[in-house]
C-alpha cells in the first residue's frame, strides 16, 4: 500500500506538472492545434474550433483533389487570363501564356504557394474549376472536416475557411502522399516556363524547411489580409510524428517563432517525462521492500 501511495503522489505531480507547462505554452498565433499523429493525442489547442480564413493552406486541399483524380503529370497546361488574379490583383511571376506540365505546377502551388498554378489546375480539372471546388468541398467531408468550406482553389478568397481542427485533419490526410511530402518541403526549384524570361527560381515559402533543426514532413504557409499569416506541418519532433497548425499570426516572424516555441516546449516535456519515470523507478527501488527470506 505504501508502494501504490508514493507511485500515486508521483503521478499526480508530474500530471500537474505537465498541465503548469501546457499553460506556460505562449503562442502568439489566434488560433493552434498541436497534436500527436500517431496516437491522435491532442497536445496542445488554442480556438481551435474557429472558423477562420485560412488562405493559401487551401492549396494542400487542391493538392489532394488533383492527385485524387489521376490526371496526367506530364500534361503540359498554359497559364490563361482565368488563372490571373481578379479578386487581390495579386501579381504572379507565370505570365499569361506560360507552359508547364501539370506536376510543375503542383509543386510551385505547394512550395512556392503560386497562385496562377493552383487556378490552372483547378480550371483544367474535369468539368472545370466548378466541378473542381466541388470536389474539394465532398473531400472535406470525407475526412470529417465539417465546419470547412471552399469556394476556389488558390485561398486568394477569404471565403475558404476552416477551423484549426479541420485543418489537422487535412494536414494529416495530406501526409499519406508521398507527391505533397516532396513536393511542399522542395526547398528551391527552377522552371522554364516557355518565354523569353528564361528560367525561373522559386524558394520554399516556409523558411524552416531549410533548417536542419527541422524534419518536415509536409508545408504550407498562407497569407490574406483577412486571415494573417498561417502556417501547418506534418513534422517529427523527439522522434513523434507531430501536426502543427497556427493560424492568424500577425506579425511577419511569429508563425515561425510560435512553430520553434511548439518544437522546445514538446522537447522539454519529453526530456521532463524521461526524468520524472527515471527518479518514479529510483523511488520504488529505494522503497521496495526485499522479498527473499534472510535465510536465503
Amino acid at each position: 500500500m505504501k508502494q501504490i501511495f508514493i507511485l500515486s503522489c508521483i503521478l499526480f505531480f508530474y500530471a500537474g506538472n505537465l498541465l503548469a507547462q501546457k499553460n506556460s505554452l505562449d503562442i502568439k498565433s489566434h488560433a493552434a492545434l498541436v497534436f500527436n499523429a500517431k496516437n491522435e493525442h491532442v497536445i496542445y489547442d488554442k480556438n481551435a474550433d474557429k472558423v477562420m480564413p485560412i488562405a493559401s493552406i487551401t492549396k494542400l486541399m487542391t493538392a489532394i483533389v488533383t492527385l485524387d483524380a489521376r490526371l496526367s503529370p506530364n500534361e503540359i497546361l498554359s497559364i490563361e487570363n482565368a488563372d490571373v488574379d481578379k479578386l487581390k490583383y495579386t501579381t504572379s511571376r507565370l505570365p499569361v501564356g506560360s507552359k508547364l506540365s501539370r506536376h510543375e505546377l503542383l509543386k510551385l502551388s505547394l512550395m512556392s504557394s503560386e497562385n496562377r498554378a493552383a487556378a490552372a489546375l483547378g480550371r483544367t480539372y474535369p468539368g472545370g474549376t466548378k466541378a473542381f471546388v466541388n470536389a474539394m468541398n465532398i473531400k472535406a467531408k470525407q475526412l470529417g472536416m465539417f465546419n470547412s468550406q471552399f469556394v476556389e482553389p488558390t485561398g486568394l478568397s477569404s471565403n475558404n475557411v476552416a477551423t484549426a481542427r479541420d485543418l489537422a485533419k487535412l494536414v494529416a490526410a495530406s501526409n499519406s502522399y508521398a507527391i505533397i511530402r516532396e513536393f511542399s518541403t522542395t526547398s528551391q526549384h527552377s522552371v522554364s516556363p516557355g518565354n523569353r524570361r528564361g528560367p525561373l527560381q522559386y524558394v520554399n515559402s516556409n523558411s524552416l524547411v531549410r533548417s536542419q533543426n527541422w524534419t518536415i514532413d509536409v508545408s504550407k504557409t498562407g497569407y490574406l489580409n483577412e486571415a494573417g499569416r498561417c502556417l501547418v506541418m506534418h513534422t517529427k519532433i523527439s522522434g513523434q510524428p507531430v501536426v502543427i497548425v497556427l493560424l492568424n499570426s500577425w506579425g511577419k516572424n511569429t508563425r515561425i517563432g510560435d512553430a520553434n516555441r511548439v518544437k522546445k516546449w514538446i522537447e522539454s516535456n519529453q526530456v521532463a517525462s524521461k526524468n520524472n519515470k527515471n527518479e518514479s523507478d529510483q523511488k520504488l527501488l529505494l522503497t521496495a521492500k526485499p522479498t527473499l527470506s534472510k535465510n536465503h
